[in-house]
């Protein structure tokens, strides 16, 4: 806490001796004398400083104490000041009522006795404390109201971007479902329309993963909020993480019909970085820049080496980004990116926590509405001319399916359970199928599977028991855990409980065939 300021005296008198003497006897901390020879001088000093109380002397030339008196109490600002009046002369009555209206609190004679005096200037003292502190006080509850009235307007913003956010949600959540709905009952209609098979097939897989996408992305930002996620890092490819997010992106890309126009890294170039998190940050920016950019429109990527520093930039001619909204882009829900509402907000805030676990830096440059954007990720660390190391590189292997397998599928959800089931019988592997963990344990006794895909949340046994029991039963079975949950918390429990691998559903099909061909 700051030391409170001084409590300014005046004291005035045409002797410097009788200044002097005042002063000695007046001093102590906190106190602050000023002093004056003339009446002319004391008002000066009261235009300067906050004055607690005034000693003045009756008898002195030019302008007496009483007509100094009369001046003050005729301005607003020293009206209030406190005189003690002091005189070395027989006071009368006259003379008394003379200063109290002129505003004296008091008169004390020449020569002073110096505890009286102490006394008086004690009490305006500890009077003139008090004050302060109740100003300081008063100060301090304006600066919380006002704090308080900032919190009740963040709050309510908040609240009002809540609602809109859920209301957001909803909408982008319907927007998948419909078309799959309708295409459920055009194919149960239509069910020997080969054509109308693959083209409804089609279309409810893209909006399946639109909606997982979705679901993904919301769960990122609140793994990052609640500080859950780890980056894997590890020396990757730069070419080969920007391709695989082009190729996420590529039909959302074509299906708007816009050209586009990619320069990639040489196969060289290596950085430090989680392979999986840098290709959603160029995925997320693309598919951006794809959505907000009318039809027909031109998006470029490109990969620069700027003083050893990984450059990755996505620049469109869309709608561009008002300059309003330039400031907060990255924030959580902000929806200026659109420049309507019809987007969740989430996807850039995503972006930029992601960019900054990794030690990056990410910006923009939009002309402003109409005029397109451009966003520029900066990561450090960038190493040409590295080898590839002696692992496997992916997209190596034969491409060769792996050999017919044997699979025991455990999920209480039997709509689940029965549709992986299909898969895999369709994927030419032979199945067994059970709806909760006790039947699972008991399938593997007698079945003695390759592949066991286990739900965790299942009954009677969960399915982290069910992974310790069947690996008593069947060492060599490569078991895998299928969960709504893929935090990197959730990964290590189904790690120590004895899983090879965990899964997040909705189990994408291209991760359970690249999941065979990488075990078997």
């Amino acid at each position: 806490m700051s030391p409170k300021p001084d409590i300014n005296f005046l004291l005035v008198d045409d002797l410097e001796s009788n200044l002097i003497a005042l002063e000695a006897i007046l001093k102590r901390d906190g106190l602050t004398l000023l002093k004056a020879r003339s009446g002319r001088e004391a008002l000066e000093l009261l235009l300067v400083h906050e004055i607690a109380l005034a000693f003045v002397d009756v008898q002195m030339p030019e302008m007496t104490g009483f007509e100094l008196a009369e001046m003050m109490r005729g301005t607003e600002r020293t009206k209030a000041v406190p005189i003690i009046f002091l005189t070395a002369g027989i006071v009368d009555q006259q003379r008394r009522i003379q200063g109290y209206e002129t505003g004296a609190v008091d008169f004390l004679l020449k020569p002073i006795d110096p505890a009286i005096l102490l006394n008086k200037a004690g009490t305006f003292y500890d009077l003139a404390r008090q004050r302060q502190d109740l100003k300081e006080s008063q100060n301090r509850l304006q600066d919380l109201n006002e704090q308080l009235a900032a919190t009740n307007a963040r709050l309510e913003k908040e609240d009002r971007t809540k609602d809109e956010f859920l209301a957001m949600l909803a909408h982008e959540l319907r927007n998948p479902i419909a078309p799959i709905l309708t295409g459920v009952d055009i194919l149960l209609r239509s069910p020997g329309d080969t054509a109308l098979v693959e083209k409804m097939a089609g279309m409810m897989k893209r909006q399946t993963s639109q909606m997982a996408r979705l679901i993904d992305d919301l769960l990122d930002v609140s793994r990052i909020t609640m500080g859950k996620i780890e980056l894997q890092v590890d020396g990757i490819s730069v070419a080969e993480v920007v391709d695989a997010a082009v190729e996420s992106v590529q039909p959302l890309i074509t299906r708007m019909d816009h050209r586009f126009s990619m320069v990639n890294a040489p196969a060289d170039w290596r950085i430090e970085a989680d392979s999986h998190r840098l290709a959603q940050v160029i995925a997320n920016l693309l598919s951006n820049a794809a959505k907000y950019t009318p039809r027909g429109g031109e998006i470029c990527l490109r990969v620069a080496d700027e003083d050893g520093k990984l450059t990755i930039s996505v620049k469109d001619n869309g709608k561009g980004i008002k300059p309003e909204h330039q400031e907060g882009i990255f924030d959580l829900f902000d929806q200026g990116a659109a420049g309507a509402k019809d987007g969740l907000g989430i996807g850039l805030t995503l972006v930029k926590s992601l960019v900054d676990m990794h030690g990056g830096d990410i910006s923009l440059k939009s002309g402003g509405e109409g005029k397109g954007s451009e966003f520029t990720v900066i990561f450090p660390g960038l190493v040409k001319g590295t080898p590839v190391d002696g692992r496997e590189v992916e997209g190596e292997r034969d491409a060769a399916s792996p050999q017919k397998l044997k699979v025991l599928i455990a999920d209480d959800g039997k709509a689940t359970a029965d549709i992986l089931n299909m898969f895999f019988i369709m994927e030419g592997m032979e199945t067994s199928v059970a709806y909760d963990g006790a039947q699972a344990i008991k399938a593997a006794e007698s079945f003695a599977p390759d592949l066991v895909c286990l739900d965790l949340g299942m009954p009677v046994v969960d399915g982290y028991e069910a992974a310790r029991k069947i690996r008593s039963i069947q060492p060599g079975a490569w078991i895998v855990a299928l969960s709504g949950w893929g935090s990197e918390e959730d990964r290590k429990r189904t790690s120590e409980a004895g899983f090879d691998e965990h899964l997040t559903k909705p189990v994408n099909p291209g991760d359970l065939r690249a999941l065979m061909k990488r075990r078997f």
